[in-house]
């Protein structure tokens, strides 16, 4: 089946047209990010999703202090570089526990 250079060019700009609307509807629908201080934070379901953890083991952290936080409006947030430097420490804490295999 063979289409027509101007069928098929129409088809086209009408599917760039559709991927356009559906490239403005995601924009919008982005989560608005908050910062502090000009520094990013974080919400629980970014620090879940970002080192693979549940909800309770955050939780712990937070709890025994490993992990600064911050609470504004009854939601609790994390500053970015808080972030790093757990995972830094964290990172060259399990590193020792490593063992190479020859």
């Amino acid at each position: 089946m063979f289409v027509e250079n101007k069928i098929f060019e129409a088809w086209m700009g009408r599917i760039m047209d559709r991927f356009d609307m559906l490239e403005s509807r995601m924009t919008k629908q982005e989560k608005p990010r908050h910062k502090i201080d000009g520094e990013l934070l974080l919400d629980n379901q970014d620090m879940c999703l970002m080192l693979n953890i549940s909800k309770r083991t955050l939780q712990r952290y937070r709890s025994s202090g490993r992990l600064p936080f911050r609470r504004i409006e009854q939601k609790t947030y994390y500053k970015e570089s808080d972030v790093h430097a757990f995972i830094r420490l964290h990172f060259e804490g399990n590193k020792s526990r490593i063992k190479i295999e020859k």
